[in-house]
């Protein structure tokens, strides 16, 4: 889960698509990392912790971090928030192999009209709950995938 700074949007997807991935009972490794060096080593923005929390989700334990090329051979997937991420990411990616692997994270969705999970930092009014819903929908076609 790829967003710019790894404390709104990546980690809520990454608390998300867990918490459904250990309710199937699905092993799988779940991260979530930021294009930018803006926020490395930092908790999740407040706002996000709130409503994962409101949610029954606890992401307080996660740290920002950077995406890095080695990601791409530690995942199967990479899941970007919105066309900037997806060009960031693919812009490090050395192979076709690599650039096949990022996806924009709402093309899981065949019925949203939206391709970009917008950034709630700067105060969208609701932005945060906006942001949990379309990415839990979302982890629920990636689970769905993964059965």
């Amino acid at each position: 889960m790829v967003c710019l700074g790894n404390i709104c949007r990546s980690p809520m997807a990454e608390g998300i698509l867990t918490d459904k991935l250990k309710a199937k009972g699905i092993e799988a490794e779940v991260d979530s990392c930021g294009t930018s060096d803006y926020h490395i080593d930092e908790a999740p923005d407040p706002r996000a912790r709130e409503k994962a929390t409101e949610k029954g989700l606890n992401i307080d334990h996660l740290k920002g971090r950077q995406f890095v090329t080695a990601d791409f051979d530690r995942f199967d997937e990479i899941f970007v928030m919105d066309k900037s991420n997806y060009e960031n990411v693919l812009a490090l990616a050395e192979t076709d192999e690599e650039r096949q692997k990022v996806k924009m994270i709402l093309s899981e969705l065949d019925d949203e009209d939206v391709e970009e999970v917008p950034d709630p930092y700067f105060g969208m009014e609701d932005g945060f709950e906006i942001v949990y819903n379309l990415l839990d929908r979302a982890c629920d076609k990636i689970v769905d995938r993964a059965k």
